[in-house]
């Protein structure tokens, strides 16, 4: 029985889901299916019950700003993964080179079975039944590739030719990659048959991937082999050496080898694409989430403390607070605590201008939400105003925050739930339920939670500057 690494590419800043989605809280980190599992979660366990092949455990290839979430949200589904920790995003070749040297570093050469932590696969029987009818070909030393059988001239994604059929495999050769087409194309696309769309789901032996990347890019090959000669190991996380990583230049998948291949190229490995009838969706803006969800009889998808009358074929998202519509069709509605959504479903591709025009201006609102995750928890900024700042913070059983120091803010704590322990200059103390404590600016302090159950503080800031970057860490257990 060969065994099969599922790589999960973690990358990506999903801004066409603004506000949902922020640059360092992107969307395969996000609740959107319906159940409690983010899309990374979702991908993860989509290998579940997977038969014929010996599963070894994930691989996650992600940034430097999520990685204490990811590994949270795999904790919390008790799955045993390696995080692989990308220094600089280089796109998915070099992402996908980092990973298959990993996974032969112990002298194996096992299947890699690529996905994109960001789509969504409703039917998971059937897209284990393609995996499945796929592994033998990948072991045979092809690069397979899943077609996503086309209902509709979409213009929103890469579509893949086919070639020559292999019947006795159910997959076809791969005649050629073409780049996102106009509508009257993607209808000839359609009208002829012979079309997929591009999934970016791989599955390949991990030394085929290295002969290929390194025969069509030899210099991405070699910055990654170099990056990853010197890595080092960070507790759960994999670090490639940042500084030779950051010389490899930046390709995808497709460009760097995949198109390589459908041109018949004899030093490269046969290329093959496996339709798959799943359910698939990559969720790029509001408009193909609403065709993946659950309706109602008028076509809706409401999410939250959502009221509609009068509405039809709309997307309503409420996260912290009731929102109302009447009378509206096809519309977007997407309600966060401080930002809010409206658009024509057909318009949702040009989100990201928003996001853009966010950037241009300085603001906020394009990178962050209002609550923050840390290793440690996580706060929510309540409320600011001149000379003071209100947040919720929660403290993991176990966990704490770094011993550190304001030089230009005093902070009152109040617990509200659990039991903290408060390193105050010299003094360490317990602070209770309806108890309090001040921290006086420049004083040298730490706020624990040594129970076993979340503890929960309102904290009032005050001062002359408020900022996240006024903090001066003495010790932290999370190396920041």
């Amino acid at each position: 029985m060969h065994s099969l690494i599922p790589v999960v590419l973690c990358g990506g800043s999903g801004t066409r889901l603004w506000p949902l989605s922020r640059e360092q809280y992107p969307k395969q980190l996000l609740q959107l299916l319906d159940g409690n599992d983010s899309l990374l979660q979702a991908t993860v366990r989509r290998m579940e019950g997977l038969n014929s092949v010996e599963l070894e455990p994930t691989m996650v290839i992600c940034n430097e700003e999520y990685r204490f979430v990811i590994a949270e949200q795999l904790r919390v589904m008790d799955k045993k993964a390696s995080i692989l920790l990308e220094p600089e995003g280089r796109n998915t070749a070099p992402a996908l080179t980092l990973a298959a040297l990993a996974a032969i570093q112990n002298g194996d050469d096992p299947i890699l079975l690529v996905m994109p932590a960001d789509h969504m696969i409703m039917d998971i029987a059937a897209f284990q039944t393609a995996v499945q009818k796929s592994i033998k070909l990948a072991v045979d030393g092809a690069i397979v590739t899943f077609g996503i059988t086309p209902d509709s001239p979409e213009t929103g994604y890469g579509y893949i030719q086919s070639g020559a059929a292999d019947k006795e495999n159910g997959t076809f050769h791969i005649e050629r990659f073409v780049e996102k087409p106009d509508s009257d194309t993607a209808q000839t696309y359609l009208d002829a048959g012979s079309y997929f769309w591009n999934s970016g789901l791989f599955m390949l032996r991990a030394s085929v991937w290295l002969s290929a990347i390194g025969y069509c890019r030899s210099d991405i090959l070699a910055a990654c082999q170099t990056a990853w000669s010197k890595h080092s190991i960070d507790g759960e996380f994999l670090r490639p050496d940042k500084t030779a990583f950051l010389q490899c230049p930046a390709d995808s998948i497709d460009y760097a080898v995949m198109e390589n291949i459908s041109t018949g190229t004899d030093s490269l490995p046969v290329g093959l694409v496996t339709p798959l009838s799943a359910g698939w969706s990559d969720v790029g803006a509001w408009e193909s989430l609403w065709q993946v969800l659950p309706k109602d009889n008028k076509g809706n998808v409401p999410q939250g403390d959502v009221i509609l009358h009068s509405c039809h074929n709309s997307l309503v998202i409420s996260e912290s607070r009731l929102v109302a519509c009447v009378g509206i069709k096809d519309v977007v509605v997407v309600e966060t605590p401080d930002a809010i959504l409206v658009a024509h479903k057909d318009k949702t591709q040009d989100v990201k201008k928003i996001v853009d025009s966010l950037k241009q201006e300085e603001r906020t609102e394009g990178q962050l939400h209002r609550k923050i995750f840390r290793p440690w928890g996580w706060y929510d900024c309540v409320d600011i105003g001149e000379r003071f700042q209100v947040k919720r913070i929660a403290v993991k059983p176990g966990a704490s925050l770094s011993l550190q120091m304001h030089h230009h803010r005093a902070e009152h704590w109040i617990v509200v739930s659990g039991t903290a322990q408060v390193t105050c200059g010299d003094s360490t103390y317990m602070v209770s339920v309806n108890e309090s404590t001040f921290i006086p600016l420049g004083t040298r302090h730490r706020l624990e939670n040594p129970g076993t159950e979340l503890l929960e503080i309102i904290e009032v800031q005050s001062g002359s500057y408020l900022g996240e970057d006024d903090i001066v860490r003495f010790e932290d257990a999370y190396g920041r």
